[in-house]
């Protein structure tokens, strides 16, 4: 399937200022508001359904450079999903 790519940004920041980010992301999903995602002129607001596909994925990038290390934490509903439940065992800690 194509993918599009709605938004994007992409930019170093302390670890606390991205810890910012992610809490008011959790604050939004817990109280079923809307994510509004802003940088420059771009924005893009979404509606997650109460019940979303969360990924996590660590990642090690080798042979281009130094070493990179990645988290990518995302989630995922189908256009129109009200509840797309699928329960698994994460922990994060």
């Amino acid at each position: 399937m194509p993918e599009e790519v709605l938004f994007e940004s992409e930019l170093r920041q302390d670890r606390s200022d991205v810890a910012d980010y992610l809490r008011t992301v959790a604050d939004k999903l817990d109280a079923g508001e809307p994510l509004t995602l802003s940088a420059g002129g771009d924005s893009l607001t979404l509606d997650p359904p109460a019940s979303v596909t969360f990924e996590v994925k660590a990642e090690l990038e080798t042979g281009s450079g130094p070493d990179e290390h990645s988290v990518e934490f995302e989630l995922e509903w189908d256009e129109g999903d009200a509840d797309g439940s699928d329960a698994t065992g994460l922990d994060i800690s």
